[in-house]
């Protein structure tokens, strides 16, 4: 009896239990609510302003999916920041940048300075195996993955996108499958570029050995994906852009574009067939926004913000009380501040993924992140431009693999896809509108990791007003590759004008055919620095134009020594930084095989430098060349003329032994006065310049100097300069008293 009393009680507590978690059970659990956003480049700004709708309503979001530019505004949203702080992100973030992967100037080597001088125009061309090679991409993709870097930070690689304070997915489509790829772990980073990167303009991304694209071409409003992590409710924004009418369609453009929009469009609808009762499709009105127009940002924030509010009533079925929304921010933001923390432990090791040739020392000595540094957002970019503006590879990125003892940086280098061997290409093409002009184009075939460890084979070719042909080795010593050798051979044919603006007719036209051979040794004391010593030997020819003048033969050797210094920002409209080069050269020269003439020592000094505030710049130039030797004839002959090398004078209008030149310059940048802030280098620019030269060291005054000046309007482009102006002289005391040009300029410096 005693224990059917112990049984009836469990038994009645039991039910006193279930009867008092009724009415806790009866209360409907809140429902999963995902936000899908789809891609449309610029347009990506509407899916701040739906975000701002939901905040401001008390709608907490507890999954984000993203394709695209949806990708990467729900990566921001998952991190935990709100809307207020993507906005401003985005706002400040210089997207346009990602639309190049030019290698500012200042930042190169000093040989990788002297190469882009020379080859203008900026092809990406290879050779090896038989087969011409070109990126998979117009852009390689590097600094989009900059721009994207650094506006979202460095959080370091996750296990999970779960981990984030808003769990996250971002699709992306395999090109060699044509399948869609959902990221959920790894990189933040890489996988917004992946969802984002625009097939052909950009080269694919690698992620667990899958080529990854634009996940626009497979899904661009990945309904799918949300409902498959059990997502009860869908709110899903429509940026995609619409078909263009018939009349719209006019070029080849048009027509890409409209395919283009046939693909995401049918993605689009498919996606829109899983959309249910309770769910809700916001379709922003940002059809006249363009996908590349993010100048429009705050315009698409707020049709982003107008659409939503049409369906604020249905919105707010979703809402929740003000207590339990700020117990939904605070769990965002303690998620947050647990990888925060991560972000201030210092660097506790550095492993190089290096895929490549480049010796690892090389790489190590120019990434400036050091082991025990705290490294933020900017110094991580700055570290990963400093190698990838080496210009030996196709992609450089770093990631962060976090630990309880700090964190580990992950530098991944791969080599151009279109290597090891390159086409370079440059052409140039200057006169004046009354004389010769003069125009070349030139064509070299550079062979990298042509020995075992850095060395390279360059080969020259110049056709046009004047010929060249030469074969360059160039060997490195060390693993970080600042001591070096060089052996060069070439073969030159270099014409001289008749020097018309001179009393004495001294100087006679004529051409110099020469073979010449030097070896030398250098050293690279800072990345914009070289000095070099070495020997030489010349044998040529002098062919006069003047049939009564007998071509001379000549030969000679010596030694030279030079020194160089360049981290000028533009060789042709710098507004920042100095250019110095100065070169000793002590030769023997013989005439006519037997006529000896005395020691020849040839001194040149060369300066450029600059400096600007604003969209003002001033820039300095000098220049001075002799020869001691005061022998009547020489073959080392300096001249002058031309852009801003006594402008009002022809090209090279001037031929002598001795050369003083200096100028003064001033330029005013109109490209950043353009409407709508495009930044197009616009130069006005005017100059005053005085130099001479002269046959003797005797006939050198300061009497003869000739007095110049310039003004121009100029704009730098993908094969170079571009120049038109009008120059003038004064040539006191010689036979011409005034001298003006109109000129113009195209391609690369000579």
């Amino acid at each position: 009896m005693k224990y059917s009393f112990i049984i009836v009680g469990i038994y009645m507590r039991f039910w006193l239990i279930i009867i008092l978690l009724i009415p806790i059970t009866m209360v409907q659990a809140r429902p999963k609510i995902a936000l899908v956003l789809s891609g449309g480049g610029a347009k990506g700004g509407a899916h701040i302003g739906v975000l701002k709708v939901l905040e401001d309503n008390n709608i907490p979001v507890d999954l984000v999916v993203g394709t695209s530019i949806g990708s990467y505004v729900g990566g921001l949203y998952a991190m935990g920041f709100n809307p207020s702080e993507i906005a401003e992100t985005m706002l400040n973030t210089p997207f346009e940048k990602g639309y190049s992967d030019f290698i500012p100037r200042e930042q190169l080597q000093y040989e990788d300075k002297k190469l882009r001088d020379r080859y203008n125009i900026t092809l990406r061309l290879g050779y090896s195996d038989e087969t011409l090679k070109m990126p998979s991409g117009l852009l390689l993709g590097q600094s989009a993955l900059q721009v994207l870097k650094t506006s979202i930070g460095e959080i370091g690689e996750l296990e999970s996108f779960d981990q984030l304070p808003i769990p996250y997915r971002a699709v992306a489509t395999d090109i060699a499958s044509a399948k869609a790829a959902i990221l959920s772990a790894g990189s933040l980073s890489k996988a917004i570029k992946a969802s984002s990167t625009v097939p052909g303009a950009l080269e694919p991304i690698e992620i667990d050995g899958h080529l990854l694209v634009d996940g626009g071409i497979v899904n661009n409003m990945p309904i799918d994906v949300a409902k498959s992590l059990n997502a009860d409710i869908i709110i899903a924004v429509d940026i995609g852009s619409a078909l263009l009418e018939q009349q719209e369609i006019n070029s080849t453009v048009d027509v890409l574009d409209q395919l283009s929009n046939i693909l995401t469009i049918n993605t689009t609808n498919k996606q829109k067939e899983l959309i249910g009762e309770q769910d809700i499709i916001i379709r922003p009105e940002i059809e006249d926004i363009q996908t590349t127009d993010f100048s429009r940002l705050g315009e698409a924030l707020e049709l982003g913000e107008q659409a939503a509010l049409l369906h604020l009533e249905k919105l707010q079925q979703f809402s929740v009380s003000e207590s339990e929304y700020q117990r939904y921010l605070a769990d965002k933001l303690a998620a947050q501040e647990h990888w925060i923390k991560k972000i201030a432990k210092p660097v506790i090791a550095i492993k190089y993924i290096n895929q490549s040739k480049v010796e690892q020392a090389y790489i190590a000595e120019h990434f400036s992140i050091k082991i025990n540094d705290v490294v933020d957002k900017y110094q991580l970019e700055n570290a990963i431009q400093s190698v990838y503006a080496l210009d030996r590879f196709d992609f450089v990125n770093a990631e962060f693999v976090d630990t309880k003892e700090g964190r580990t940086i992950v530098l991944t280098t791969k080599a151009k896809s279109w290597g090891p061997d390159y086409l370079l290409l440059g052409f140039s093409w200057q006169g004046d509108f009354a004389g010769d002009s003069m125009f070349s184009v030139d064509f070299s075939y550079l062979l990298t990791d042509f020995t075992a460890n850095g060395g390279s084979l360059k080969n020259e070719f110049s056709l046009g007003w004047e010929n060249y042909a030469a074969t360059e080795l160039y060997q490195p010593f060390d693993d970080t590759y600042n001591s070096f050798a060089r052996f060069k051979f070439q073969y030159q044919e270099k014409k001289y004008l008749e020097n018309r603006y001179t009393p004495k007719n001294i100087q006679p036209e004529m051409t110099d055919k020469s073979v010449s051979a030097k070896i030398g040794i250098g050293y690279h004391f800072t990345d914009n620095g070289t000095s070099e010593v070495g020997l030489l030997a010349q044998r040529g020819k002098l062919i006069f134009e003047d049939s009564t003048i007998t071509d001379l033969d000549y030969y000679s050797y010596g030694t030279y020594l030079s020194l160089g210094y360049d981290n000028l920002n533009s060789i042709n409209f710098p507004t920042q930084g100095n250019q110095l080069s100065f070169n000793i050269t002590a030769r023997k020269d013989y005439f006519n095989k037997n006529e000896e003439l005395d020691n020849n020592l040839e001194v040149t000094l060369d300066w450029r430098g600059a400096l600007s505030i604003g969209n003002h710049a001033i820039v300095g130039i000098a220049s001075a060349s002799t020869l001691f030797n005061d022998n009547d004839l020489s073959i080392r002959l300096t001249e002058l003329g031309g852009f801003l090398n006594l402008s009002g004078l022809q090209n090279d209008a001037l031929i002598g032994v001795h050369k003083i030149f200096t100028a003064a310059v001033y330029q005013y940048d109109l490209g950043k006065d353009v409407a709508g802030g495009i930044g197009l280098p616009l130069y006005l620019g005017g100059s005053i310049e005085s130099g001479n030269v002269w046959e003797t060291v005797s006939s050198v005054s300061t009497a003869d100097l000739i007095t110049s000046g310039s003004l121009y309007l100029g704009t730098d482009t993908s094969f170079g300069p571009a120049v038109v102006g009008i120059g003038y002289a004064t040539t006191f005391g010689y036979s011409v008293e005034g001298q003006a040009t109109v000129f113009f300029s195209i391609g690369k410096n000579w």
